[in-house]
Order: C-alpha cells, then structure tokens, then sequence
C-alpha cells in the first residue's frame, strides 16, 4: 500500500510556480513610445517571500523594473521604451526572489521565454 501511495506523496511536494504573459502580441504605436508589458505570477512554494519579488522585463541587455498593479496580488507590469523607427520588441520577463532556507534567506530567479511585441502604425 505504501508502494502505491509514494508517487501521491511526491507529488504533492512538488512546487510550481509559473509567470504568466499577459501582454498581446500587437500594439497600435503610441505617441510616447511606451508600451505596457503585464504578467501574471503564481507560485504554491511555501517557502517563498512574497515581499522579495522583483521582476523585470528584460530587452537585450537593458532591463525594466516591473511594478505591482495595485488591488492585485500577483500582477505586474510596466512601460517599456521602443524607439519611433522600430516596428517590435523582443523582450523577456526575469522574476527575482527569495524564500526561507533552513533559517536563512534562499535566492531564486526565473526567466520566461522570448516573446515579441508587434507595433502597428
């Protein structure tokens, strides 16, 4: 029985979390060439401290902090620059945080895959 219950058990301290885009794939230009990147967080790490999230859209080498949208837990967002003769953006999102480790502070990142903002005259 025990054989049977162990892969439940190992499940079930597995921890997941996911950064979700929430940003579309278009976006009409916009006369101050600022365009909002969004994403969602979710974690079901119990040791994570939530107040240590720092995430960041990342655009080549430069990155832009995110903020968190207010009367929401786990949004974020922020205006990024593109310049007036380019017609995409290629971006990342990176989620910097920490958690509890045996009494001391743990630190952890994610970076999501590359996606592509699409800007429309």
């Amino acid at each position: 029985m025990f054989l049977l219950c162990l892969p439940l058990l190992i499940l079930s301290c597995a921890t997941e979390t996911t950064v979700t885009n929430l940003t579309p794939t278009r976006a009409k230009r916009t006369p101050n060439n600022l365009y909002l990147i969004e994403y969602e967080w979710r974690s079901n790490q119990q040791s994570l401290r939530p107040d240590s999230i720092q995430p960041y859209v990342m655009v080549g080498t430069d990155s832009y902090p995110m903020r968190r949208i207010a009367r929401m837990k786990n949004r974020w967002e922020a205006y990024v620059p593109v310049p007036k003769d380019q017609n995409s953006l290629m971006y990342h999102i990176k989620v910097d945080y920490e958690y509890n480790d045996f009494g001391k502070r743990g630190k952890g990142s994610i970076k999501t895959e590359e996606y592509k903002l699409n800007i429309e005259d």
